[in-house]
């Protein structure tokens, strides 16, 4: 065989970080056992697989093409190596989840699955929609759990389990305690809301199609926690997914709004690349969520 695993170790690292010393140092090397690696990989079979702006290095065509086969292959290398030291399912897990999810639901699945597989680790990114789909994308990350749509040829995005956003107050809001919120209603509100890119405000957005250039947005603000504490503070109305208001509405620190015809309706997903190798953990990660969803 002329090429061999630690070379593709570097390849991947390289592609993830663009820089040979950051890809040294996150494999534990120097940077010129890292750049030997590579260069003598290129040289072995007379390729380039980057292209060299100083020290930034971007996959190249090629680069992007053997990028999925390379990591499949040390994937597959890692669970060999699980088995051969007696375990069948560990290693790392590059989990991405949107905020909601992330903060919400994803820990509880995650303290599951290490329960399950002690000698796995998983490493949870919580970030928004569109950060975590093109993180999977470039394969930074090895499964996306998402709360908006998102749309990519080489990317499989798969519906999990339902979800809903709910509109609320503060209870002592002069709209507290209305049995239904008229458009009128929601183009008079003051709102605090999810940034733009977020799957919450993808949802929003089009639940209020038809009124939303009328909408008075006070604040856009990433973290559910501090919307909710905006709105507590009496600062405008919120609209959330409803799993992060159960507590709250149980508390009675906010109150639900109800808006029947507007449609706030929506599915959390599974994201994976096409091209991603399908391991052993991905595949117990996954039936943990759908086990969870039930």
């Amino acid at each position: 065989m002329r090429y061999t695993l630690r070379q593709l170790e570097v390849f991947l690292a390289t592609a993830r970080l663009e820089n040979i010393t950051r890809a040294a140092a996150s494999l534990a090397m120097s940077q010129s056992a890292a750049s030997g690696a590579l260069r003598e990989m290129e040289q072995q079979f007379g390729i380039a697989l980057f292209d060299r702006a100083g020290k930034r290095l971007r996959l190249n065509d090629l680069g992007r093409a053997l990028l999925p086969r390379a990591e499949g292959l040390l994937e597959q290398a890692g669970e060999l190596e699980q088995m051969l030291a007696g375990h069948s399912e560990g290693g790392e897990l590059r989990v991405g989840a949107t905020l909601t999810i992330g903060n919400y639901l994803a820990v509880g699945i995650m303290a599951r699955y290490m329960s399950e597989v002690p000698d796995a680790r998983v490493v949870l990114e919580v970030d928004n929609t569109e950060h975590i789909a093109e993180a999977v994308l470039h394969f930074r990350l090895d499964v996306g759990l998402i709360e908006g749509e998102f749309h990519h040829p080489d990317l499989d995005v798969t519906p999990w389990r339902d979800d809903d956003l709910m509109v609320f107050c503060a209870p002592d809001h002069p709209l507290a305690g209305r049995t239904a919120l008229s458009d009128a209603d929601l183009e008079a509100a003051t709102w605090i809301l999810r940034e733009p890119g977020s799957g919450t405000r993808q949802t929003f957005d089009r639940a209020m199609h038809g009124v939303l250039p009328g909408l008075n947005v006070l604040l856009e603000l990433q973290h559910t926690e501090a919307i909710k504490r905006a709105v507590e503070a009496g600062l405008g109305i919120g609209c959330l997914s409803r799993v992060t208001l159960v507590e709250a509405f149980r508390r009675g620190s906010l109150v639900p709004l109800p808006v029947p015809h507007r449609d706030f309706s929506r599915q959390f997903y599974f994201v994976l690349h096409r091209q991603k190798y399908r391991s052993h953990g991905i595949a117990r990660w996954l039936g943990l969520c759908a086990s969870a969803a039930a």
